[in-house]
């Protein structure tokens, strides 16, 4: 007997209990964990009808205070985010306006700051969270009209200790042009946030190495789906160069396979068109043969746990970072695939011209870094020491100083 089938709904939800069932076994749901949404949504019900609240009244003040009693009783599904499933459903069938829903849209001046973002800047999910994020916090208990340089720079003090700095502050720099751009703040505060200490070009591309990239794919159990959806999504980075997001962003209609192109959608909106190599067209096939099948989506990588909907940039960065751990690659993730896909190509003679245009670099300066990896070339260009000569070394020995701590 299955378990869900034993959850017994009682209130003013039991109406929508076949509906959410039927959905959530669609989204690929296994009975356990349905189970357990039926058993969440069983006690929210008796909670509204404790509390003599009507589906329809429900608010997210309320939701608070559902999730609130829960935790003194219980210790799974305490969170507002448990309740998602839930309510996206009572949302979608009509029961709950749209406000109620954990993840409602943003209003007011965030709301037309994450329209900006998308519409205007066209700014990817996962950097835009992450804007929306510090918007979040800066204007939490300021109003734009009155902020000032002092809240500028007592903000940035609050952030100088968290991790990735210079993002934080990219992210603040564009919330301030747009405030001002909208008519939100009177003054263009941009020229108060700080730039952070950093010089260009100092670094050199953390490559892998041809075994180390073979250990890397080698992590992955191409005999379950997962580990195939996995292979191929090292495959496109480490190959293609392709980022994060820019793997989770790949659709179904993307792929020419008559043609052997595919189409990668990067930054700003632009698309571009790459060949696609026959090893990692085989691995395409191979994980698309064995992921869920889903008709209501027409990404290539979807989550492994239901809903088995889209994966996002995040968790393509979190399984290639998983990857190099279990290769003993101790530091590095998606970004490190696409320095060994650049490399790569310059070791076979790719000029940086072509490799510009196989990562889609707007400036060729972004990808001059990669001429460093060339010795090769650079050892032609580098001269002979002249101490190497004798008239040489006699010529420069006199012009060497005594080490001061040699002195008596």
């Amino acid at each position: 007997m299955r378990i869900s089938s034993r959850v017994q709904i009682t209130g003013p939800l039991a109406a929508f209990g076949d509906g959410f069932a039927a959905r959530l076994s669609k989204q690929g749901y296994t009975d356990l964990s349905l189970a357990n949404q039926l058993r969440l949504m069983a006690h929210l019900s008796r909670w509204l009808q404790e509390t003599r609240t009507a589906v329809t009244a429900l608010s997210a003040v309320q939701v608070r205070r559902f999730v609130r009693q829960r935790r003194r009783t219980h210790t799974a599904f305490v969170s507002e985010r448990a309740l998602r499933p839930l309510l996206g459903h009572l949302c979608e069938v009509g029961a709950l306006a749209a406000e109620t829903h954990v993840e409602s849209p943003r209003t007011g001046v965030l709301g037309r700051y994450e329209r900006y973002l998308t519409e205007e800047r066209v700014v990817l999910p996962d950097r835009r969270a992450r804007y929306l994020a510090i918007a979040d916090d800066l204007l939490l208990r300021r109003v734009p009209a009155r902020l000032s340089a002092a809240d500028v720079t007592a903000f940035v003090d609050a952030q100088a200790r968290q991790p990735c700095l210079a993002e934080r502050l990219t992210a603040l720099r564009s919330l301030l042009r747009f405030l001002f751009l909208d008519g939100a703040s009177p003054a263009n505060l941009v020229y108060a946030v700080p730039s952070s200490p950093g010089w260009q070009q100092t670094g050199l591309p953390k490559a892998l190495e041809g075994g180390q990239f073979r250990a890397v794919l080698a992590t992955c159990d191409r005999r379950t789906a997962v580990g195939c959806r996995d292979y191929a999504a090292l495959l496109l980075m480490g190959r293609l160069g392709l980022r994060a997001g820019e793997v989770a962003a790949l659709s179904l209609d993307d792929i020419d396979w008559t043609g052997g192109v595919v189409i990668v959608h990067g930054k700003g909106g632009t698309a571009a068109r790459l060949p696609l190599p026959a090893d990692v067209g085989t691995a395409l096939v191979a994980h698309l043969r064995r992921r869920v099948r889903r008709e209501d989506t027409r990404a290539v990588f979807l989550r492994a746990h239901a809903p088995h909907r889209g994966v996002a940039g995040g968790t393509i960065t979190a399984l290639a970072r998983r990857a190099l751990q279990g290769a003993g690659i101790p530091s590095g993730s998606a970004h490190r695939l696409r320095h060994t896909a650049a490399t790569e190509m310059l070791r076979h003679g790719a000029s940086l011209t072509e490799i510009a245009q196989v990562l889609r670099h707007r400036h060729i300066g972004t990808t001059a870094i990669y001429a460093k990896v060339d010795h090769e070339a650079l050892r032609r260009l580098a001269q002979p020491w002249p101490a190497q000569d004798p008239i040489d070394a006699a010529r420069l020995r006199p012009l060497a100083l005594p080490w001061p701590g040699g002195a008596a």
